[in-house]
């Protein structure tokens, strides 16, 4: 009935509904933004008015990568649940690349990114990841305390898929490398069970390498290298987002990890 309501009031339609579905029309995804825009803003108006009333109350639309998802997601949500029980906490996983445009478009409050970044972006940043080199126990280099830029260039190389490789590129990038990329997937696991094989070798952050596999070994490259881990958002951030961010500065404090 509101969809029906906006679009006599606009003079269009927004949905095409069919018998396989609902779609936005060519309008409609030009009004897009602009619903979205209104939607966050009476939302943010509501958490204002809830926190005028001594309230805290609100939902906050959390962006995220595997390995912050794991390693510090479920203790900081943890927290800030204990401390903000009324305030509702989503959490949407993604690439870099996803993350960023849902950042922009709207579609989360924050989230978890790398640099570099959108300049339409407010980043904080929070840690910088050390970036590793895995091979196997049988790989003739995994005697080696470190693995040379040139030894990189002439190995099967393991990749993350686009969207998951910004850092290693840079690195590649940096160092005029060119990979010899074998395969190219989206998974850590993935990538750590090829590796644990001997297919190739891989380059992984610090972060991703909490339970190694023990016929796994970890080199360091050449050149220290290192992912920038912050937390994004636009302008203008909701209270109850304020409050999420304040707490993951507090608990990565708390805990040693904060860089920054």
């Amino acid at each position: 009935h509101a969809i029906n309501s906006l679009e006599n009031e606009l003079g269009f339609s927004l949905l095409t509904r069919n018998r396989s579905g609902i779609y936005l029309t060519n309008n409609g995804e030009r009004m897009l933004e602009y619903i979205r825009d209104i939607l966050i803003l009476n939302d943010r108006m509501k958490q204002e008015a809830a926190a005028i009333n001594g309230l805290d109350v609100g939902l906050v639309r959390i962006g995220t990568f595997s390995s912050v998802a794991i390693q510090w997601l479920p203790y900081i949500i943890k927290q800030f649940q204990d401390d903000y029980a009324g305030i509702v906490v989503k959490l949407f996983e993604g690439d870099y690349s996803t993350l960023e445009q849902w950042i922009l478009s709207g579609v989360i409050d924050c989230g978890f990114l790398t640099l570099p970044t959108s300049k339409s972006i407010e980043f904080l940043p929070l840690k910088q990841d050390n970036l590793l080199c895995i091979l196997s126990d049988q790989h003739p280099l995994h005697n080696q305390d470190k693995i040379s830029f040139k030894q990189i260039e002439a190995e099967a190389m393991i990749m993350p898929k686009v969207g998951w490789d910004n850092e290693i590129n840079q690195i590649f990038r940096e160092n005029n490398i060119k990979p010899n990329v074998k395969f190219e997937v989206s998974d850590d696991q993935a990538i750590m069970a090829m590796v644990q094989n001997n297919l190739g070798i891989s380059i992984r952050p610090e972060m991703t390498l909490s339970q190694i596999p023990k016929n796994v070994r970890i080199l360091n490259l050449e050149k220290e290298s290192f992912r920038f881990i912050g937390i994004a958002t636009r302008p203008n951030l909701s209270p109850a987002t304020k409050k999420f961010i304040d707490c993951v500065h507090s608990w990565l404090s708390d805990h040693n990890l904060l860089d920054f």
